[in-house]
């Protein structure tokens, strides 16, 4: 049987290697379209192992980050891949965050969570001296990776087990070959029996590559971080969260630790130009024509004008930024912020402008397509390898 993995990234490594162990004998091609594997949202995101917290109870995201994480932190271990266990605060600062932050406890337990702690505004902040707030709650198990050496030990181990790895063969048609599909770059041509679409931020044009019709469609959406300059990584030990407000779809600016140093503050949430546009005005205008005449977009803005605002003003305004920063950590300065890198999301949305929250799976004889991997995916990563690896048979 002959496998075809479309998509690089620690989705689609992680799926590579669960698949030698669920389907031994299978030939299993891997194809990425960059020079190498892992360029995009599994090396630009935040570096941090989520554990389940905000997720709804059943969900896909809730039950896979739960198990993920674990299977995560285990992998880093044995594969001697930065990694840590540092846990966070997820923080309220009024009383109205007070009572959503008591839902997330509970949520969080019902996903089943371990060490959930409620704090005072005395027991949080000797943990984080400097955080502003009246209340927390402490999360033992997030944590923060080197998402790149993931990347890198798996696309190691994945040669090892007998993965064929091509890169710079961006998809260009996938057609019917029989029973099977032949799945066509500018470079290579592979017959598979059955493939399994891992694209990312070009999952929705993929699956319309093999005949799925895109009534949800992938918005990019850049998050754009400022660091601390040396003189103020003191103000943050570890991880620092915002309670989410229910009636915004992005979570809101936090503060991150980096595992190899450092400490990040962001990110804020903008329509990207481009699939790839990790810098402002990055534009490929087939991605934003794309964006601007799907009537999703435009459904999102109106229900959400205030929100999306701010996130525009306070992608320009560095002064905007910082006051959103200051909600937590009261001490910091525009003085101490300089730029940081930026990450663009993968958000699939439907045409009435509602973001898709969990993962989303299509199923065909021949054919299996992850369309939409929200964060967690990242962390999550190896437990979405074995959900993906269940529905793959073993003979088609």
């Amino acid at each position: 049987m002959k496998i075809c993995i479309i998509g690089g990234g620690l989705v689609g490594l992680a799926t590579a290697r669960r698949l030698h162990h669920t389907h031994p004998g299978a030939e299993i091609h891997l194809m990425e379209k960059e020079a190498g594997v892992g360029r995009h949202q599994s090396t630009h995101n935040s570096g941090v192992l989520h554990c389940g917290l905000y997720y709804k109870p059943g969900s896909y995201r809730a039950r896979l980050a739960v198990s993920g994480v674990k299977q995560m932190a285990a992998y880093c271990a044995e594969h001697g891949v930065a990694h840590e266990v540092c846990g966070k605060l997820v923080v309220a600062v009024n009383d109205a965050e007070v009572a959503r932050l008591k839902g997330l406890q509970e949520r969080g337990t019902q996903n089943g969570l371990l060490g959930l702690e409620w704090l005072s505004r005395e027991a949080m902040r000797e943990i984080e001296p400097h955080v502003g707030g009246i209340a927390a709650l402490r999360v033992p198990e997030e944590g923060i990776a080197d998402y790149r050496g993931v990347c890198d030990a798996l696309e190691k181990e994945n040669r090892q087990l007998g993965t064929q790895i091509h890169v710079e063969a961006p998809v260009k048609k996938i057609s019917p070959d029989g029973k099977g599909l032949v799945v066509s770059s500018p470079s290579i041509e592979i017959h598979a029996d059955f493939i399994v679409s891992c694209a990312g931020l070009h999952s929705d044009r993929v699956a319309a590559l093999a005949g799925e019709e895109r009534i949800t469609r992938i918005l990019p959406f850049r998050g754009e971080y400022y660091k601390l300059r040396p003189h103020a990584q003191h103000l943050v030990r570890n991880l620092i969260y915002p309670v989410p407000d229910p009636s915004f779809p992005f979570l809101g600016v936090h503060f991150t630790r980096l595992i190899h140093g450092g400490i990040e503050a962001g990110p804020n949430a903008v329509l990207a130009f481009a699939r790839e546009g990790y810098t402002k005005w990055k534009i490929n205008p087939v991605d934003l024509m794309d964006a601007l005449t799907f009537k999703g977009l435009w459904n999102f803005i109106g229900q959400h004008r205030r929100m999306v605002w701010n996130e525009v003003t306070r992608s320009l305004s560095k002064r905007l930024f910082c006051q959103s920063l200051q909600k937590l950590i009261p001490e910091i300065q525009e003085s101490d912020l300089e730029a940081g890198g930026a990450g663009v999301r993968a958000q699939a949305m439907d045409p009435a402008g509602s973001l898709v929250q969990d993962f989303v799976f299509i199923e065909r004889p021949n054919a299996l397509h992850v369309v939409n991997a929200p964060s967690p995916a990242a962390t999550a990563s190896l437990a979405i390898a074995g959900e993906i690896a269940k529905r793959v048979p073993t003979r088609v």
